[in-house]
């Protein structure tokens, strides 16, 4: 990132380079072009409705986990709209129903009970079941869906097939910023326990965690895959990455406001882990600054830390080839996905601006927190 830019930006922000974002889009199309599936836009991962315009002339739309998502997709995107969610809340499922295209549910318990309601609707969705193929490669239990006691899809001990009346599709969610080989690998065991049920279905979502357009994935073992599934079950094939489609656009922009020195020096900035980037503490993760290196690389080293009272917002410890001081800016790469959707104001901490940027028009501010913003969540 270059400094006539750093100079032009507040801090701290959260800048979505477009250029990027369209990039990973056309792979993403490249997909769908060379298989027929159908790309969806995970909105847990990203909802920045202000680039709906330009996602949505390359995928099909979103894939929603909540009635406020699904109204945003509806709203801003204006395409296809799948849910799912563990559980649905009665009182939302009638507005619920006004934006969906397809609905899948969690359990036969929750099938039963809004089945009826579905039937009398005007337009009733496509409906699906989530299966749970006890099956992942998932290191980090947090995220891994097919973890011992998941609440999330049904096994195959706790399937009934004779409740299918009324369902057309199958969906799982089993992989987390990994490779096609890893989809393969699961789909044999999909086929092994779920194989009679697919033959009955017309869908098939494939879920999210496919890291499709990072630089060394397998984009043909991909196509294979969805192929395979298409010729032997005469599926329709969707997928609903997340992360994929904007890995590597997003930046967080960030300003030194202090060093202390306790034995290490630390340099407090603008930017929050906590605040900020929550995944840097919950994953956790070590998140890459630009023209930064690990502890002692380079000969400056300084523990990252945000502005907050949490004794542990810390973002990590780097190197770099200049002392830090204050007023220095810091920029943080793979900013785009959960954090924004994430991101919240603990300790009266100020959001960052969002800020659009294109090598044609340069940086646009389009949105700019403050005080009613804080007021305002909580009264």
């Amino acid at each position: 990132m270059n400094t006539e830019l750093l100079n032009k930006l507040r801090t701290p922000c959260y800048l979505i380079d477009e250029n990027r974002l369209l990039d990973n889009l056309k792979i993403l199309d490249s997909v769908q072009k060379q298989t027929g599936c159908k790309i969806l836009l995970a909105l847990k991962g990203f909802s920045l409705h202000a680039l709906f315009p330009m996602i949505g002339q390359y995928l099909q739309g979103t894939a929603a986990s909540s009635l406020f998502e699904a109204r945003l997709g509806y709203e801003e995107m204006g395409k296809e709209v799948h849910v799912y969610s563990p559980a649905y809340i009665d009182e939302e499922m009638d507005e619920l129903l006004k934006y969906c295209d397809h609905i899948v549910f969690n359990s036969f318990s929750q099938w039963k009970k809004f089945k009826e309601k579905i039937k009398r609707h005007f337009d009733p969705p496509k409906c699906g079941i989530r299966i749970n193929p006890e099956y992942s490669e998932i290191e980090k239990p947090i995220y891994d869906p097919c973890s011992k006691y998941s609440r999330l899809g049904v096994t195959l001990a706790n399937f009934k097939p004779e409740e299918l009346d009324g369902l057309d599709g199958i969906h799982f969610h089993t992989l987390c910023e990994q490779n096609s080989d890893t989809l393969k690998r699961t789909i044999k065991v999909v086929e092994e326990k779920f194989g009679p049920i697919l033959k009955q279905m017309k869908w098939l979502n494939l879920g999210g965690g496919h890291h499709i357009t990072r630089t060394d994935y397998d984009l043909e073992t991909l196509a294979y895959c969805i192929r395979y599934l298409q010729d032997k079950y005469n599926l329709e094939i969707y997928l609903e990455p997340g992360e994929a489609v904007v890995l590597n656009t997003g930046f967080l922009v960030s300003k030194v406001l202090d060093i202390v020195d306790n034995g290490l020096k630390v340099a407090i900035m603008d930017a929050s882990a906590a605040c900020h980037m929550p995944d840097v503490l919950e994953m956790p993760y070590r998140p890459d600054v630009i023209d930064a290196g690990k502890p002692d690389e380079y000969p400056y080293t300084y523990r990252l830390a945000g502005n907050t009272c949490l004794a542990g917002d810390i973002i990590g410890d780097y190197s770099f080839k200049k002392p830090l001081k204050p007023g220095d800016k810091v920029v943080f790469n793979d900013m785009a996905h959960y954090t924004m959707v994430k991101n919240n104001m603990f300790n009266g901490i100020n959001l960052p601006d969002i800020v659009l940027y294109n090598k044609c028009q340069g940086p646009r501010i389009i949105r700019r927190f403050g005080y009613e913003d804080f007021k305002n969540r909580l009264s």
